[in-house]
């Protein structure tokens, strides 16, 4: 095939279904209660900022909210025809999160993204 590319090589060897890498981000991508816990506080803490009752440099570490966007059979079909290119630099991260939750399952080593893209 003259259109294949590191991506749909990469899932073809490792046995990997496009649409299982589809469902796995949809479930690591969902917005949870706790991710929207973690940015009502974040708005908050810009608002008491901006009325004064709080300094800029009184910032509490929090944890990082999930994105709640997954990966789109589009964008995953562009990923695996198009190349590098054809997708955009949070998307390729979603679906290496996804792969790598799916070879996390079949107890092989995660991979970096240049491996994939």
């Amino acid at each position: 095939m003259a259109d294949t590319n590191k991506l749909s090589t990469f899932l073809d060897s490792n046995k990997l279904n496009p649409k299982r890498v589809l469902a796995v981000s949809h479930k690591l991508e969902t917005l949870q209660r706790e991710d929207r816990a973690i940015k009502l506080g974040k708005r908050q803490g810009k608002k008491a900022v901006a009325a004064g009752t709080a300094k800029e440099g009184d910032k509490t570490e929090t944890a990082k909210p999930r994105s709640g966007r997954p990966v789109t059979p589009r964008a995953l079909d562009a990923a695996m025809k198009g190349g590098a290119t054809a997708v955009s630099g949070p998307m390729k991260q979603r679906i290496l999160r996804a792969v790598n939750y799916l070879l996390e399952q079949k107890k092989k080593d995660k991979v970096e993204l240049k491996t994939l893209f």
